[in-house]
C-alpha cells in the first residue's frame, strides 16, 4: 500500500495537472458553444476542421514532442540534484522548440487554406476555416511558445504556476470571445472574432510564464546558456523530442485521415463526430493530466534511483485516473442528450442524435484511455520513448485507420461504427502499454542491481 506522502505528492503534482487541461477543454467547448449559437453547423465544421489540424501540428512538435522530452530530462536531472544542467537542457529545449513553432505559425498563415482543401473543407467550409486559421496562427504561436515554457516548470514538480496561467487565458478569452463574437460594445467580427479573442489570450499567458520562469522559477530559463551548448546536448534533446513527435504524428496523422474520411460523409456527420469529440474530450482530461504528471514523479524518482517508489507513483496514477474517467463515463452513458444539447440549435435534431449515440459508446472506452496514458507516460519518464512509437503505429494504422475507411467509406455504415472501432483502439493499447511497462520496467531493476553489485565488489 502506498503511504500518505505518496499519495499526497502524486495528487499535489497531478492534480494542478488535470485541471489546467480541463480549463483549456472547457475553453474550447465554450468557444464551439458560441461559434454554434453564432454560425449552426457550418461555422462549427469550419473551425471544427481548422482546430483539429492545428491540434494536430501542435501536439507533433511541441507538446508531443520538445515539451515530452524537456519534463523527462529536467526531471530526472532535478531528481538526481545535476540543477545547472537541469537548466541547460531546459533552455536548449525551449530555443529548440520555440524555433519550431515560429516556423509552424509562418506555415499556417501562408498554406491554411491548401491544408484545409486536403483534409475535405469546400466551398464555405473553406472560406469560413481559412479566414479564422490565418488569424489564429498567432494564437497558435504564443499558445506553443507558453506551453515550452510550462514544461520547464512541470519537469521539476511545479504544476500550479501553469494552473494560475491557464485561469489567465481562458478568463481573457471568454470575455473576448463574447463582445468579439457577437459584437457587444464592438463590431460583430463572427468566427473572426474567437481567432483574435485566442490571439490576444495567449499572448497575455505567455508574457505571464516568461516572467515566472526568468525571475521566479527554481529552474530558471537562461538565454546565455545557449552559447555554451554542445551538439552533444542538442542530441539528447532530438533523441526524446523526435520519437515523442513521431508518435504523435502516427496518431494525429491517422485522426486526420479519419477526420477527412469522415467530412466526406457530410456535415452532419462531422458536426455530430466533432461535437461529440468536444465533451469526451472533458473525460480525457485526467487521463493526459496523469500522462504528463506521472513523467515528472517517475522521471524524478530514477533520477533518484528510487525504483521502488517509481513504480509506486505509476500504479497509483494510473489507478486515479481511470477512477475518474470511469465517473464521466458512466455520466456519458446515462446523459447523452442532455450534454449534445447544449452544443446545437433546436432544428439540428440529427446532429443531436447521431452526437448522443457517439457519446453514449464512447463510455466504454474511458478506462482504457485512462490506462493507455499513463503508462505511455511512465514509459517517458524512464526514458523509454519509443515503446509508445511502436503501440501507436499498430493501433492507429494497423486498428483505426483500416476499420474507419471499411465501415464509413464501403459499408457506409453510421459515424457511430467509428465510435466502437476507437473502443477497441483503446483497449488494445492500453494492453500493450502495461505490458511493455512491465517489461522494461523489471528490466530497468535488473540492470540496477547489477551495476549496484559490481559497484560494492569494485569497493
Amino acid at each position: 500500500m502506498l503511504n500518505r506522502t505518496t499519495k499526497n505528492e502524486v495528487l499535489n503534482t497531478s492534480l494542478p495537472v488535470v485541471a489546467e487541461i480541463t480549463i483549456y477543454t472547457l475553453m474550447s467547448i465554450f468557444d464551439l458553444m458560441m461559434i454554434g449559437r453564432y454560425g449552426g453547423n457550418i461555422a462549427v465544421s469550419a473551425v471544427g476542421l481548422s482546430n483539429n489540424l492545428t491540434n494536430a501540428v501542435i501536439e507533433i512538435f511541441i507538446t508531443g514532442g520538445f515539451c515530452i522530452s524537456i519534463v523527462s530530462l529536467v526531471s530526472r536531472l532535478v531528481g538526481a540534484k545535476q540543477f545547472e544542467t537541469a537548466e541547460r537542457f531546459a533552455t536548449i529545449g525551449f530555443v529548440l522548440g520555440f524555433s519550431f513553432c515560429f516556423v509552424i505559425a509562418i506555415i499556417v498563415f501562408l498554406f491554411g487554406k491548401e491544408l484545409l482543401y486536403m483534409l475535405g473543407a469546400r466551398n464555405q467550409v473553406l472560406e469560413i476555416g481559412y479566414s479564422f486559421i490565418k488569424i489564429n496562427s498567432v494564437a497558435i504561436f504564443f499558445s506553443m511558445s507558453m506551453r515550452l515554457l510550462n514544461s520547464i516548470l512541470i519537469g521539476y514538480g511545479n504544476t500550479f504556476v501553469p494552473f494560475i496561467c491557464s485561469l489567465i487565458v481562458i478568463f481573457l478569452k471568454i470575455i473576448l470571445n463574447y463582445l468579439l463574437i457577437f459584437g457587444v460594445g464592438f463590431k460583430a467580427r463572427g468566427i473572426d472574432g474567437s481567432a483574435i479573442a485566442s490571439s490576444v489570450a495567449y499572448l497575455c499567458g505567455f508574457l505571464f510564464i516568461l516572467y515566472y520562469i526568468i525571475y521566479k522559477a527554481k529552474i530558471k530559463f537562461k538565454p546565455f546558456l545557449i552559447f555554451h551548448v554542445s551538439s552533444k546536448d542538442i542530441k539528447k534533446i532530438l533523441a526524446l523530442a523526435i520519437p515523442c513527435s513521431m508518435e504523435e504524428a502516427v496518431f494525429a496523422v491517422s485522426k486526420l485521415i479519419c477526420v477527412a474520411i469522415i467530412i466526406h460523409s457530410g456535415s452532419v456527420s462531422f458536426a455530430s463526430d466533432e461535437i461529440a469529440n468536444m465533451i469526451e474530450g472533458i473525460s480525457v482530461m485526467p487521463s493526459i493530466g496523469f500522462g504528463i504528471a506521472v513523467i515528472t514523479l517517475v522521471g524524478l524518482n530514477i533520477g533518484k534511483k528510487d525504483y521502488k517508489k517509481a513504480k509506486k507513483v505509476t500504479f497509483n496514477c494510473a489507478f486515479y485516473a481511470v477512477f475518474m474517467m470511469s465517473i464521466f463515463g458512466i455520466i456519458f452513458l446515462f446523459m447523452p442528450n442532455i450534454l449534445v444539447g447544449l452544443f446545437v440549435n433546436d432544428n439540428e435534431k440529427r446532429v443531436a442524435y447521431l452526437a448522443g449515440k457517439c457519446l453514449a459508446i464512447g463510455a466504454v472506452e474511458q478506462p482504457f484511455i485512462g490506462i493507455s496514458a499513463v503508462f505511455a507516460g511512465a514509459l517517458k519518464g524512464i526514458g523509454d520513448v519509443k515503446s509508445p512509437f511502436i503501440i501507436c503505429c499498430i493501433t492507429s494504422w494497423l486498428i483505426r485507420l483500416p476499420l474507419t475507411y471499411y465501415f464509413i467509406n464501403v459499408l457506409n455504415y453510421q459515424i457511430t461504427a467509428v465510435w466502437w472501432i476507437t473502443a477497441f483502439q483503446w483497449s488494445v493499447d492500453a494492453l500493450l502499454m502495461f505490458t511493455f511497462f512491465r517489461y522494461k520496467f523489471s528490466k530497468l531493476k535488473k540492470k540496477s542491481k547489477i551495476n549496484s553489485y559490481f559497484s560494492k565488489s569494485n569497493g
